[in-house]
């Protein structure tokens, strides 16, 4: 059979185990041990290593639950460190740019990549090569795939990963049609792209239990059961492109920092630091985005694990929007105080912000509740804020709110060093 001809090719280059794979750069000797990367608080298990996975652990496993089997395998344990897997990200992405302008970040250790208008003769060589590429620079382990279409390069990177071809890298280009159902008659319906494991049920009810019973579904049937991507899904099955890459992120439309916190707290100052350490972070990411607040808001629960579980949360309405997070932290904890009640243990703690409008169109209003004046003091005040902090690290110069109790943080108690991000934190070597 001759091989399907398509006009469009994408990439997925998909880190390998990525949070454990950023620490094994560092710690070298963790090659071909268990490890596993803690939540929040060290809570659950959020990256496992290929060894660990063979013991059974599972995405999400409670630490506390497996702490045994750790100790009997001397698995290693880290803290998430995310200051540092973001970084690498960005190494990688930069990286990819150099190959291609068209790129798409889909999330921390994934991008997209369009390759439709580069000279490759040979994807799966590409690829190969690209993931070497990744692995002698960066120090990370990347499958890619590549396909007409998003769905199946996100398929084919699968198949990368499992090393069935080695090398990192899995094409669907140039296959002709019996070998791609071929392949996809392998694969369970439940690890297409849209579909997952939430899905899966309805669609194994309607008999199609593969990527292949699902490619034959008729469009319209798809969409009833997986919703209003499912006939885009059932096209991308059969190579046509119905997805292309995004063309940058859309604007934010809320943004939100909560925090588990490291212990319960029944204290109004320590809920109060933490408002002013997530008001900043809002603030700060509303800042790079260009934007103003008119809506503020913030919410406490108790854990929900244990008796009596409950929740408060209280939102204010901006007569003039603000960037500015000490206005925002200080509004806050005022609301705080309507809701605040000391026989409570405090678990957790959200900032939101939401009803953005851009920074430099203020618009004003017929009863002269918008104070322009004070607007203009802010920004220039922000601009400062974020210029000096550019220039002299994070955090160099903040509100002395934050500052007011850090026992709320969450745990990190095993967390690997922030080698690329903290002077403080490089390793040092002596020579004598």
């Amino acid at each position: 059979m001759t091989a399907l001809v398509h006009n469009k090719v994408f990439a997925l280059a998909d880190c390998n185990n990525f949070f454990v794979s950023c620490e094994q750069i560092f710690r070298p000797s963790l090659e071909g041990k268990p490890v596993v990367v803690l939540s929040s608080n060290d809570g659950c298990v959020v990256a496992r290593s290929n060894e660990a996975k063979l013991l059974g652990i599972p995405m999400g496993a409670p630490a506390f639950k497996y702490r045994p089997l750790f100790e009997q395998h001397k698995i290693v344990k880290f803290s998430a460190n995310f200051d540092l897997y973001g970084n690498i990200s960005k190494r990688i992405t930069e990286l990819l740019g150099t190959i291609t302008p068209r790129i798409e970040v889909y999330s921390v250790d994934e991008s997209f990549l369009d390759l439709s208008e580069l000279p490759i003769t040979d994807y799966e060589a590409w690829g190969k090569k690209v993931s070497a590429a990744i692995l002698r620079y960066i120090g990370v382990p990347v499958s890619i795939g590549i396909a007409p279409t998003k769905t199946l390069a996100k398929l084919a990177a699968d198949i990368a990963k499992q090393g069935s071809t080695g090398g990192g890298a899995y094409s669907f280009m140039g296959m002709d049609r019996a070998k791609t159902e071929s392949i996809l008659d392998h694969i369970p319906v439940s690890e297409v792209w849209g579909v997952g494991r939430h899905l899966a049920p309805r669609v194994r009810a309607e008999g199609a239990f593969t990527a292949l019973g699902l490619s034959k579904m008729r469009a319209r049937r798809a969409q009833q059961l997986t919703g209003i991507h499912g006939a885009r899904t059932v096209s991308e099955l059969n190579g046509i492109s119905c997805v292309g890459l995004t063309s940058g992120r859309d604007p934010a439309k809320s943004i939100l920092r909560s925090r588990t916190f490291g212990e319960d707290t029944n204290e109004a100052y320590v809920l109060e630091g933490a408002i002013a350490t997530l008001s900043a972070q809002a603030a700060f990411r509303l800042r790079c985005e260009g934007l103003i607040a008119s809506t503020i808001g913030l919410f406490t629960t108790t854990s929900r694990h244990k008796p009596g579980y409950r929740q408060w949360s209280r939102k204010v309405k901006l007569g003039t929007p603000t960037n500015d997070p000490g206005i925002i932290s200080s509004l806050l904890v005022t609301e705080l105080s309507h809701i605040f009640n000391s026989t409570q243990q405090y678990h957790r703690l959200g900032v939101f912000l939401g009803d953005f409008t851009p920074e430099d169109a203020l618009q004003t209003d017929l009863l002269g509740r918008v104070d322009t004046a004070s607007h203009s003091r802010t920004q220039a005040r922000m601009q400062a804020l974020d210029q000096i902090n550019k220039k002299w690290g994070k955090d160099k110069l903040h509100y002395a709110a934050e500052d007011i109790s850090n026992s709320w943080q969450p745990k990190h108690q095993i967390r690997s060093p922030r080698y690329v991000s903290s002077w403080q934190e490089l390793p040092q070597a002596s020579i004598y």
